[in-house]
């Protein structure tokens, strides 16, 4: 080959590299903008939180003891995993049968969780969705007498939710749970009072779960009990959970009492029918600290293969408000201020107080039963009770021991992290508020930044800045991480502090849309997060 034919084929490959590199490069996605997860900042909460166990013992036996309540079960849910479980009293009343840690009570209405899960998984493959008419699936529907003429059809999402428009119907609720499916169509065909039209109101109906029900099993061609079973119990483990009483030995059951005239009054078991689906379901504590596990891992959103029983976005959906309801402001018996607002997810209740912007819960209960499972999401701790006493309330007593575990000081969200984009951003940011910079100001700005106030304002802001506090030296840490894209931090300086706060905008590469810089307050600490005020 002569020289100049090595010559060119030289050009040639380096033309060809250069162009591999650029397509390469193009097809590379800008993921700056990704977080790793969010994480516990205390490698020893666990052990911490574990501190609270014997006051939470406590506090459960008390309450048995206050309300009359034969028996009691109760499990502490920590990261998914059950980290305590605790009994007192009496499964059987006549022989005096202890509560065991395998014993087995029906949890009722948080039945209606399960159904919501197979809904959501039926939904995922494709089969049908939740914006469907419900009278596509039941027929039956189809003949309802709407509340007005521009009411909307009844749709699967308003029946996951409690959004149909159907009266509450507690009382009455409960004991249609041995209805069979002809006692159901029967009762479908002969028409449905609305309270509300459909999709603008809460209202808590069992009937609206014994239909999703009907649903489950017309879409899976398979019976309501035998679907969640293969779909929801066996892949997550739960061995002794199951909807039907007399699959439960005998010496593994919980009764169910009424305490009256001063004595427990056996309640009669009802059995597994029509109504099932919102409320039959029986299990332990063992066996539920895995379902409540399986929610509290589906948080943080994460990279990562998925868990059974369904998809971890699907979880989180079933987590969130649907159809918010009534909030509700009280002072505690200190005079404090107390919050409660939410509404109603699926087959979940979520709910924020002045504590913790995200609780999920729901309760159940039955003539003999009552129960109640609750979880922080962002703080990995889930509580889960069952009384044998007719609608045993355990609300306080979880309220309790949450305040247990919290004054461990180990009861702490995990802790959100920066985004490479953000902490790039804050970077920039400090070498800019340090020392002012105009090519690197215009590097990071988004279009808006210097639109809203020029630049030769923001530089004459930090020169009065400085003329205040002295020369800055820039910090390598946030002092809050709100998501991905938003933080702030302190810088120090000779003679103060400078608070700088950014939100960057939703462009590739993210850059800074919003810039404060504020002198720092020297003689208070920085304010507590609170939902709610003092006084």
């Amino acid at each position: 080959m002569s020289r100049m034919h090595r010559i060119i084929a030289c050009l040639v490959d380096s033309l060809f590299a250069a162009i591999f590199s650029a397509l390469v490069t193009a097809q590379v996605p800008d993921a700056s903008f990704k977080a790793p997860p969010p994480q516990f900042a205390d490698a020893g909460r666990r052990a911490k939180l574990k501190a609270a166990f014997p006051e939470i013992d406590r506090i459960f036996k008390a309450f048995t003891e206050q309300a009359h309540v034969p028996g009691a079960s109760w499990g502490i849910v920590i990261d998914g995993e059950l980290a305590h479980a605790g009994v007192t009293g009496l499964r059987d009343v006549a022989s005096k049968a202890p509560v065991e840690p395998d014993t087995v009570f029906r949890i009722a209405s948080m039945t209606k969780s399960f159904t919501a899960i197979a809904i959501l998984k039926l939904r995922d493959e494709g089969r049908l969705s939740l914006d469907d008419p419900a009278e596509r699936y039941v027929p039956e529907l189809a003949k309802l007498t709407y509340p007005t003429g521009d009411s909307p059809r009844v749709t699967i999402r308003h029946l996951l939710s409690h959004a149909e428009g159907f009266p509450e119907d507690n009382p009455w609720g409960d004991r249609q749970l041995a209805d069979s499916d002809a006692q159901l169509t029967e009762m479908l065909g002969g028409g449905i009072p609305f309270s509300n039209a459909p999709g603008v109101a809460y209202e808590y109906s069992n009937y609206g779960f014994a239909i999703l029900g009907r649903i489950v099993s017309r879409v899976s061609g398979r019976p309501y009990a035998d679907y969640v079973a293969a779909t929801i119990l066996r892949p997550l483990g739960m061995t002794s959970t199951t909807l039907e009483p007399g699959d439960v030995p005998r010496a593994k059951l919980a009764l169910g009492y009424r305490w009256e005239d001063g004595t427990w009054k056996e309640e009669p078991i009802l059995a597994h029918g029509s109504f099932g689906s919102m409320g039959g379901m029986l299990t332990t504590v063992p066996d539920l600290a895995k379902y409540v596990g399986a929610f509290l891992s589906a948080w943080p959103p994460r990279d990562g293969a998925e868990i059974a029983p369904i998809r971890r976005a699907s979880l989180r959906e079933m987590q969130q408000v649907w159809r918010p309801a009534p909030g509700a402001v009280t002072r505690d018996p200190s005079g404090q201020l107390q919050m409660s607002i939410g509404g109603y997810a699926f087959g979940l209740r979520v709910s924020q107080t002045c504590a913790f912007r995200h609780v999920v819960a729901h309760s159940g209960g039955l003539p003999g039963y009552g129960s109640q499972m609750r979880w922080l999401p962002e703080y990995g701790v889930g509580i889960v009770a069952f009384g044998n006493l007719r609608y045993t309330g355990w609300g306080k007593p979880i309220d309790d021991a949450i305040d247990a575990l919290a004054r461990t000081g180990a009861l702490q969200p995990r802790v959100v992290q920066p985004s490479p984009a953000l902490v790039d951003a804050r970077d920039a940011v400090s070498r800019v508020v340090a020392h002012w910079d105009a090519a690197l100001a215009a590097n990071i700005a988004a279009d808006n930044l210097f639109l809203d106030d020029s630049a030769e304002r923001r530089r004459a802001q930090l020169d009065q800045l400085h003329a205040k506090v002295g020369a800055c030296t820039a910090p390598s840490s946030f002092d809050h991480v709100e998501n991905a894209l938003r933080g702030d931090w302190t810088i120090t300086c000779e003679r103060g502090r400078l608070q700088v706060t950014i939100t960057l905008a939703p462009t590739i590469p993210p850059k800074v849309q919003f810039l404060s810089v504020t002198e720092a307050p020297t003689d208070r600490p920085p304010p507590q997060a609170t939902s709610c005020p003092r006084q």
